[in-house]
């Protein structure tokens, strides 16, 4: 007997007024959860959408993030008595700018970007993966930020000394110095922000729990697919907390050399 027969014996019991035992009633609501009418091909799909969001975010995150870390990195750093009027008003756009967003609630931001920034539009996945990398590029701002101030000074003297500008002193001595200080900062980032993309399901964007939440829908129980949904966060986070272990042991190895 298939799993298929089996279900359908044990439905037609329940719908009979038979009792079932503990292991049927587990066997009946997992199979309506995760097999019945492919649903796991929901959950599938669900997967690769937030993997999808969570990257163009963080890709958003990062290029917003290194701009905003450069303009203070860079009026910070300004000689004494000589301070640009234009840098300093970028540098104070930034500031609001992370002191905003690090400051009030991911979910929060979310739903205003979706029922009053965009309020006109119905696409609610590519709304939330704005929002989302909105959110990161403050938090890794702070992150390259941390990165360029741990450089010693001297290393931007040093390219100034050989002619260097400062937009390729950056670009060729200070961020690769830098990159192998912010790469587990920015692994956990992107963890978070994988975690985080369950939030855009409150605006209505497609993702993981948007498909436990169709197949809660259809089955009139929630209790299996929010299970399956928590455990495949689970799986996937602990996947990418390896990758991340095994490349900072990688750059541990590399300094050493």
């Amino acid at each position: 007997m298939n799993w298929a027969q089996l279900y359908a014996e044990l439905s037609a019991q329940l719908k009979a007024g038979g009792d079932l035992t503990f292991w049927q009633d587990f066997f009946v609501s997992f199979y309506k959860a995760f097999i019945e009418g492919n649903r796991w091909q929901l959950y599938l799909r669900g997967v690769g959408s937030t993997l999808k969001v969570t990257v163009l975010a963080l890709l958003m995150g990062v290029a917003l993030g290194v701009l905003v870390a450069v303009i203070r990195t860079a009026h910070d750093q300004q000689r004494p008595g000589r301070h640009n009027p234009i840098l300093g008003l970028f540098n104070f756009v930034c500031q609001i700018y992370t002191t905003v967003i690090r400051g009030t609630p991911m979910i929060v931001q979310m739903l205003i970007m979706g029922s009053v920034v965009f309020a006109s539009s119905r696409n609610f996945t590519v709304i939330g993966t704005i929002a989302l990398g909105i959110n990161s590029g403050a938090y890794v701002a702070e992150i390259v930020r941390a990165g360029l101030m741990s450089v010693d000074v001297g290393q931007s003297e040093a390219g100034r000394s050989l002619g260097l500008g400062y937009v390729d002193t950056m670009r060729f001595i200070i961020i690769p110095q830098a990159f192998k200080n912010i790469l587990p900062a920015l692994g956990n980032e992107f963890i978070t922000l994988f975690k985080d993309t369950a939030l855009i399901t409150t605006i209505g964007g497609k993702e993981l729990l948007y498909a436990a939440q169709a197949v809660g829908a259809k089955t009139y129980s929630v209790m299996f697919p929010y299970l399956g949904v928590a455990l495949i966060y689970l799986l996937l986070v602990m996947v990418m907390t390896w990758l991340q272990g095994k490349l900072e042991r990688r750059l541990r190895e590399s300094d050493r050399r």
